[in-house]
């Protein structure tokens, strides 16, 4: 029986570390690693990815989709991709991906597919398999690594995480709609050239009439004001301080830092999609 073996990059530390935990406990298996581009990430997943090379010691394959975004834009008639409609994910992830496999999969070749997972997400699933021959497993949720075993995977590794995790919370493309408004204000002021990109398709989505916007409920040019500014600044550090404070002392604990999810109480597995912020 013909067998592959394929390991999704999202450019996050959860896939970087099962990367590393499967070069390291399953050397034997010739593990295809793979990145679906979309063209919109941020320069920071590149430079980590190229790190994660060297430590896997093998290439990454780049799956980039036969048509970008802004082809899909107007097939979906300028209407932004949002949680209820994400359209991103499935046209410029999930259909690079099929493509990559379809052949080998129809031919009756096995693909076993290992997803990051880890053990303190149990309500979360990964990828979906939908063709038979597909195999899906999640190692970290197996092995009962959590997120502070994922970190400290990385950190023994000497890969560390990758840059943008000092002021976002997720990988996934420049302007994805998952990100808290806090987030959208720090991309401002770490990637201006990228916010006013996202200004635009706004811009041209609301013009044609897009229900969505990229941040729920406000365009990016008004979250963008002075005022308003200093308000999503003030309001993330009030309700970081008052995490700290309700967090009850574990000196034991290998809890990482705080993330932005974290502070606003939101659920890992109900904000993302699993290939793109894994």
């Amino acid at each position: 029986m013909i067998e592959r073996h394929i390991l999704g990059l999202s450019g996050g530390r959860d896939s970087a570390a099962l990367a590393v935990y499967m070069r390291q406990h399953f050397p034997e298996l010739q593990i295809e690693y793979f990145f679906t581009d979309t063209g919109k990430e941020l320069p920071e997943v590149y430079s980590f990815l190229d790190r994660l090379e060297g430590f896997l010691g093998r290439q990454i394959a780049r799956l980039n989709p036969d048509r970008d975004f802004d082809f899909w834009l107007q097939e979906y008639n300028n209407f932004l991709p949002s949680p209820r409609t994400r359209w991103c994910t499935r046209q410029l992830k999930l259909r690079p991906l099929e493509h990559w496999l379809r052949k080998d999969l129809d031919d009756g070749v096995t693909v076993h597919s290992y997803v990051a997972i880890r053990s303190d997400e149990p309500s979360r699933e990964g990828y979906q398999a939908t063709h038979p021959n597909m195999k899906v497993h999640l190692p970290l949720r197996e092995a009962g690594i959590d997120r502070a075993g994922v970190v400290e995977i990385l950190d023994q590794a000497d890969v560390g995480e990758p840059a943008y995790y000092r002021w976002r919370s997720r990988s996934g493309c420049t302007f994805c709609f998952f990100q808290q408004k806090i987030e959208w204000v720090r991309l401002a002021e770490n990637h201006p050239q990228r916010f006013a990109e996202a200004i635009a398709y706004e811009k041209t989505a609301m013009d044609d009439g897009s229900p969505f916007t990229w941040s729920h409920g406000e365009r990016l040019v008004d979250l963008l004001a002075p005022g308003r500014v200093a308000q999503i600044k003030a309001d993330y550090e009030r309700r970081r301080d008052r995490l700290r404070r309700n967090r009850p002392v574990n000196p034991l604990s290998a809890r990482t830092d705080e993330t932005i999810d974290d502070v606003y109480g939101v659920d890992e597995a109900d904000g993302g999609c699993v290939i793109c912020h894994k």
